[in-house]
């Protein structure tokens, strides 16, 4: 956001044109009270008058949601999709909670929600379909394997390559275990569910997730091990987003609502709450 004008020549004019400088302030104030009030929720255009519709995949995976329940709270997106609404003025019963396909959430076209968390990284492809808040989280790639897999004694990107490779469609897990692939297809599932049914059935040797999800996997499987980081694509820090339906009226406030949040120290304080248990994977080279 750009700085407001005022500021700059605010002092100027106040010596050379008091008078016309005194009559402008009050429009400085009236446009900054329009802002705020534009935020608050009465004001929201939201598919249902009075209620926030947030949008999530099924299953919703820990430790972004708890228990595949994310009208509980638990979890960092779930916890965060309620102080984002609490945040434009919605209570938590007024937070109505729809299931949405990844691949479904990102398609253009109206929105059965209002907003979506469901590690979603922002790019400038998903950006010609839909809206993106503010960031809410650096993501790093992680692969996943069990101990009895081939993959368990992968050391280097150049090893990865000789094993089959398992992601949910549509996600930028795909697209870097693509960027890494050799001449072994990568397998692609509806949902990550699915790729860690495969896993364990040994239909693939890993799959590649962000870091939460990938500790999470790893522990629930069955001598569930990481393998280590996938090495960043590019110079540019992979980010996760909010979606919302291409030029909503809502996206500027979520975006507010999520700046807001980042500044008093909530983001913070929701991930070391839900993701520290995450820890850190050596980078694979």
């Amino acid at each position: 956001m750009m700085p407001h004008m005022s500021k700059r020549w605010w002092p100027a004019i106040l010596l050379a044109m008091t008078t016309a400088a005194t009559a402008c302030a009050p429009v400085v104030e009236q446009d900054a009270s329009t802002a705020t009030q534009n935020c608050s929720k009465d004001s929201l255009s939201t598919l249902y008058p009075g209620i926030f519709t947030v949008g999530t995949d099924q299953p919703a995976y820990p430790p972004w949601y708890m228990g595949d329940d994310p009208t509980n709270g638990e979890g960092f997106e779930s916890a965060l999709a309620f102080a984002v609404a609490g945040d434009l003025g919605y209570t938590r019963e007024e937070v109505r909670w729809v299931r949405v396909p990844f691949n479904g959430a990102l398609e253009p076209g109206p929105k059965t929600f209002d907003a979506n968390l469901s590690q979603f990284s922002i790019t400038d492809q998903r950006r010609a379909s839909v809206d993106f808040s503010s960031p809410y989280f650096d993501v790093t790639q992680v692969v996943v394997t069990t101990d009895t897999s081939p993959a368990a004694q992968v050391r280097s990107i150049g090893e990865l390559r000789k094993t089959r490779l398992g992601v949910q469609v549509g996600t930028t897990s795909h697209t870097a275990a693509i960027a890494i692939a050799g001449d072994v297809p990568v397998k692609v599932y509806n949902t990550n569910a699915d790729t860690k049914v495969a896993l364990s059935n040994g239909e693939i040797d890993a799959l590649v997730a962000d870091l939460p999800t990938a500790f999470a996997v790893a522990g629930e499987l069955r001598g569930g091990k990481i393998v280590g980081q996938l090495p960043a694509g590019g110079e540019e820090v992979e980010q996760f987003g909010i979606v919302l339906d291409k030029d909503s009226p809502l996206t500027r406030c979520v975006s507010s609502a999520i700046d807001g949040l980042r500044s008093d120290g909530t983001l913070t304080r929701l991930e070391h709450q839900w993701l520290a248990d995450a820890g850190s994977a050596p980078e694979l080279r």
